[in-house]
């Protein structure tokens, strides 16, 4: 068995797999490189010296530059996390193209800000903030964009190009830091304009790419413009207009558009939905999830990487900036061990105790050693330690970063964006990512503290933090990984069945375009699953017992669906 870089089981032509699709989704994911750039330059660019020098960071006591790291970073997620809360009325009226292009353009004001501070603090934690607004309002809106224009078949690898495009502006942002310490001069104000400037780029990029981009083909269907939500398919899917596949897709659509209205909710319904019985339990759990992911340790470590490399020893700036370039490539490849292994191989739930398990052993030993060692405080004094266990501290940080973004970085986002009631998801999503982003302001803002006040605790807060959430997946979170028997091939017509229409019919939200065909559960089923208390759910998936009601097998569209299937 080969290894395929699109599905199977889906009957799109090759045709479709052709480069104007791929290109749509490499600019889109521009978007994706901006805010991984974004996340974790600004620790690098805070601990270059032409930096401290010029916004005065190194006057003050601790406690005063704790502040002010602290605002500089926290702000950016707080950005996120309203512009994530406002984007979702904005996509539904303006469209996907637009929206995406105003976003690019609110980043690129707070990037010019950011750029053009020249030591001004306010600029710097305004453009951060503005920044963050065009930030949370592309997380929401581009995966989104690039599942609705994408083909089945390779609608998971497109939208891999969004989380790879992540993980490399992140790791990008880390190695430029440490090439501007390198190669410009400590004295000039350049070392730090250039890696803030550098973030304009793929901010341009995605504004002007996105100008040549079509809207959502989905989106414009919902507002009755059939012919040319047609153009666009035509155009990205490089078939003529008479074409089978052009035919059914458009026929998919406007059965879709159909069967959404039926269900239309307005927003107090939609909210008052939220605390139903077998709802309410499930926005907790995602609430939870995506809130708690933030206090996995990796996230102090990516906004403040070069600190916390100085806590463990790790003397020089050119050094510190060097080793966060690592911890980049870990990140990275941690994010390869999910995509490709960790989301369907092992499971959302055991992917969960599992690596809350394994994360936070590397933990405990950074907190031993640091508390033992205390090689900050030696480095201070000029006493530079090189032994064995400090560097096997600094691997732990490495080794913390793969585990964790393998694991809980992952599957809370694709966890809670399945459970929810198709009729209300993009609603629960938009809510929980503005959670993940709250969760970001808070470790952002409370990290310096910790590291300055607490030391060698901080470490052992986090490892604690890990052994609890792991605890509680263990006792409160379901397996929703492969709960049912497989889609079926032809659309149901009902909401209680599975079918590749239900995935697409609310293809609002791009995690149910690529992970609900793959999960394999039905509306009906994920409803049964949390419709009891979620301990009972676990312990019985724990005694594997059956938790799930039987598949229907008296379906009144069973005969009709045969002879569709039998038909030529």
């Amino acid at each position: 068995m080969g290894f395929s870089t699109h599905a199977s089981g889906t009957n799109d032509p090759p045709e479709v797999r052709n480069w104007r699709i791929h290109l749509i989704a490499l600019v889109a994911s521009m978007s994706a490189l901006a805010m991984g750039y974004d996340t974790a330059v600004i620790g690098g660019t805070m601990a270059l010296e032409s930096f401290i020098r010029d916004f005065g960071l190194d006057a003050g006591d601790q406690v005063s530059r704790n502040t002010i790291q602290g605002n500089i970073v926290s702000t950016f997620q707080a950005g996120c996390f309203f512009g994530a809360l406002l984007t979702f009325p904005i996509a539904e009226k303006w469209g996907r193209k637009k929206t995406v292009i105003l976003a690019a353009l609110v980043f690129l004001i707070g990037g010019t800000l950011m750029t053009a501070a020249n030591g001004n603090m306010n600029m710097i934690i305004g453009g951060r903030a503005v920044a963050g607004l065009g930030i949370g309002a592309s997380s929401l809106t581009v995966p989104v964009y690039i599942a609705e224009t994408a083909p089945p078949s390779i609608r998971g690898r497109l939208v891999g190009i969004f989380e790879i495009a992540s993980q490399g502006g992140g790791m990008l942002g880390f190695w430029i830091n440490y090439a501007t310490d390198r190669t410009i001069d400590v004295n000039s104000k350049t070392q730090w304009i250039v890696p803030l400037a550098l973030q304009l780029v793929p901010g341009l990029g995605l504004c002007i790419g996105m100008m040549w981009c079509p809207e959502s083909p989905r989106w414009l269907a919902r507002g009755d413009n059939f012919e040319g939500a047609e153009k666009v398919l035509i155009d990205i899917r490089g078939l003529p207009a008479d074409h089978a596949y052009i035919r059914h897709e458009m026929g998919e659509i406007r059965a879709q558009v159909e069967e959404r209205s039926t269900i239309r909710m307005d927003k107090k319904q939609q909210f008052k939905k939220l605390f139903q019985k077998g709802v309410r339990n499930r926005m907790g759990i995602g609430l939870a999830l995506m809130f708690l992911q933030s206090f996995t340790g990796v996230n102090i470590i990516t906004y403040y990487s070069p600190r916390i490399f100085e806590s463990l020893g790790v003397s020089g700036t050119s050094l510190r900036l060097f080793s966060t370039g690592f911890y980049g490539i870990a990140k990275t490849l941690g994010m390869f061990m999910f995509t490709f292994w960790v989301v369907e191989k092992v499971g959302r739930r055991k992917g969960l105790i599992w690596g809350a398990a394994l994360g936070c052993i590397p933990m405990w030993y950074i907190g031993g050693y640091v508390m033992e060692a205390d090689p900050a405080a030696a480095a201070a004094a000029g006493v530079i330690k090189r032994d064995g266990w400090g560097y096997l501290a600094i691997v732990c940080v490495y080794i913390n970063a793969v585990i964790i973004c393998a694991t809980w970085q992952g599957i809370t986002w694709t966890y809670a964006s399945e459970i929810f009631p198709l009729d209300i998801r993009m609603l629960c999503v938009a809510l929980t990512t503005a959670d993940t982003w709250l969760g970001s302001f808070i470790i952002a803002r409370s990290t310096p503290y910790m590291i300055s006040d607490l030391g060698y605790g901080a470490y052992f807060f986090f490892a604690t933090i890990l052994v609890c959430m792991g605890v509680w997946a263990f006792f409160f979170v379901p397996e929703t990984k492969g709960q049912s028997s497989p889609l079926p091939s032809t659309p149901a017509k009902n909401a209680g069945q599975a079918s590749k229409s239900w995935t697409c019919l609310f293809c609002v939200d791009f995690f149910i375009l690529v992970y609900l065909p793959s999960v394999g559960v039905t509306l009906e089923e994920m409803d049964a699953l949390f419709s009891r208390p979620v301990y009972r759910t676990v312990w019985a998936q724990i005694r594997r017992r059956e938790v799930l009601p039987a598949a229907r097998t008296d379906s009144p569209f069973d005969e009709k669906d045969e002879k569709e299937e039998r038909s030529p």
